[in-house]
């Protein structure tokens, strides 16, 4: 059964690297020239893509939470609505970002978190649809994305198993075209609710599907665990300074953080192997020095009948190796023997 995907040309499998997502979402702060420097660092980090987040928020929120005063640290405006427009990019912007990520060669997609946002991404022709854990229940968003024929990429931050399986069930007669990622939706999470081992139950209950990490933790640890158990998709967040101010800032990475994750994620794909137990020839030097062969351990006259003590086990290593040594005891020399002189067949009667 087919596991893979292709987002923009890009194929997605078991046998490739991770597609790597910076998930900028809105650590640009609302200012475009810093969201293309951000576009500039994740491609010089080796990110595969880019990812923004798009709301319509007065349609998606309700009129008194789009009115409530907003007083974070964290805020941009006064009431939480203002705050979430000033952090908007409108259609022009969109399509100056599109055409600039183009020009640098990097996959540009955006999350969108209601059906508006949606029509305005399919518009725009991004190459890939991300579904946020919030609306992994929202079976209608994900039934009218899915029909528009584009890559999903599922996040299932907060959910139980009958969530996720609700989800691909909805997406699934549409396309195989999709990715289901592990996320557990705090920001930053506990080490214990990370919960990596849900890739290998994913793996299993979707043999047909991507499976890949939303990692909301902080530093590059964690995907690279995640890698053998079979994460083939993750997303980052990513900022150019941690201190500056946002909700993600904190736990996002920085250019040279996603620059070692991106090398890391390369370096254990070559590291994990074929699986085939085999010798290589870096290890013939340092063998030659460590492992052993067969020796006497004394003098001895010809015609003598050999015993365990009279072999020992020494290096360097260019003789017959210590397992062997069952077949010359009991066996009569042909000729004297020296002290350290290497055990050969040729030596017996």
């Amino acid at each position: 059964m087919k596991r893979e995907m292709t987002i923009a040309g890009v194929r997605i499998a078991d046998d490739t690297d991770v597609f790597v997502i910076a998930e900028i979402g809105h650590n640009h702060q609302g200012d475009l020239e810093i969201c293309k420097r951000m576009f500039d660092t994740a491609k010089e980090a080796g990110a595969t893509s880019v990812k923004l987040q798009k709301r319509q928020n007065k349609s998606m929120f309700t009129k008194a939470m789009y009115e409530e005063k907003y007083n974070s640290e964290n805020a941009y405006a006064d009431t939480y609505g203002e705050h979430r427009e000033a952090l908007e990019f409108d259609l022009h912007q969109y399509m100056e970002l599109k055409a600039y990520a183009e020009q640098i060669g990097i996959i540009f997609f955006s999350t969108a978190f209601d059906f508006e946002s949606a029509d305005f991404l399919r518009e725009i022709d991004l190459p890939c649809f991300k579904i946020a854990s919030g609306d992994l229940t929202n079976t209608p968003l994900l039934e009218y994305i899915a029909e528009m024929g584009k890559p999903m990429i599922l996040s299932t931050g907060g959910a139980s198993m009958e969530d996720v399986q609700r989800a691909y069930d909805t997406v699934r007669p549409y396309t195989d075209n999709f990715c289901i990622l592990q996320c557990t939706a705090g920001y930053p999470p506990a080490w214990e609710e990370l919960d990596l081992g849900v890739i290998a139950t994913y793996r299993e209950a979707f043999p047909d599907v991507v499976i890949g990490l939303s990692s909301h933790d902080s530093g590059i640890a964690m995907p690279i665990a995640a890698y053998p158990l079979g994460m083939r998709v993750v997303e980052k967040h990513f900022t150019l300074n941690r201190a500056w101010k946002g909700t993600d800032q904190a736990f996002s990475l920085e250019p040279v953080g996603m620059t070692k994750l991106v090398r890391d994620l390369k370096r254990v794909r070559i590291a994990m192997g074929d699986g085939v137990k085999r010798q290589h020839s870096s290890e013939l030097k340092p063998l030659f020095k460590m492992a052993k062969k067969i020796v006497f351990n004394r003098d001895l006259p010809a015609g003598h009948k050999v015993t365990r003590e009279d072999l020992a086990f020494k290096v360097p290593n260019d003789g017959i190796p210590p397992y062997r040594v069952g077949e010359f005891i009991g066996g009569t020399l042909k000729s004297e023997v020296t002290e350290d002189q290497t055990v050969l067949p040729e030596l017996f009667i």
